[in-house]
């Protein structure tokens, strides 16, 4: 997903119910709410500095950054989103047709680069193409100290490695990361899971 600068909420495909104000605080108390509204002002973004947010499944760490998103359209700056592994399967399409070149272009371009769910899905890869450590490294390099990069993460930094397919080149991914970074980790239950469980029982018949 693309922002360009000018882009009003109502022309992106975020959900408006992913604003900033719809956030359960009281579900999560364990999120710095202050921290989160400063964060919301994007200066972290026109600083050039990256955010890591880490927790378990449900924790709101893909809301409070589609949020972001929404506000970055807000304030006129340019801004791209995706799933770890889609953002993975762009670039390796782009090694299969020759088309790498312009998509990493086009990847590092944004001023503000949203990387959800690091940790989550399958990383597709064929036998001949670079590991997913060596396609995020080259983005992230890219990118390092130029313009921001916000990344969600359901596992915890150290186990990146394992999930991107090589532990040195992960480790010099995390170290440009870290330089510049903001970390915050949610540790709390799971809204999805509430949520389910309040309809569950909103379903089930009285006795």
């Amino acid at each position: 997903m693309v922002i360009p600068r000018g882009l009003t909420v109502r022309q992106t495909d975020l959900l408006v119910e992913e604003i900033l104000e719809a956030f359960d605080w009281d579900f999560q108390p364990g999120v710095d709410k202050a921290l989160i509204l400063e964060l919301a002002r994007l200066d972290f973004v026109r600083r050039h500095d990256d955010l890591v947010v880490t927790g378990t499944s449900g924790t709101g760490k893909s809301h409070l950054l589609k949020a972001f998103a929404l506000r970055a359209c807000e304030q006129g700056l340019s801004m791209r989103y995706a799933r770890c592994v889609d953002l993975l399967d762009d670039l390796h399409a782009g090694l299969a047709d020759g088309t790498y070149p312009r998509r990493l272009k086009a990847w590092a371009r944004p001023d503000l680069l949203i990387i959800d769910d690091v940790g989550l899905g399958q990383i597709k890869q064929r036998g001949d193409e670079p590991t997913a450590a060596h396609t995020l490294y080259n983005l992230v390099d890219r990118r390092h100290g130029r313009v921001s990069t916000a990344v969600t993460s359901n596992i915890g930094l150290s186990d990146w490695g394992r999930f991107l397919g090589d532990a040195t080149l992960t480790a010099a991914i995390l170290d440009r990361l870290a330089m510049h970074a903001i970390r915050i980790d949610i540790d709390g239950p799971s809204y999805r899971q509430h949520i389910a469980e309040r309809r569950a029982a909103d379903r089930a018949p009285a006795l």
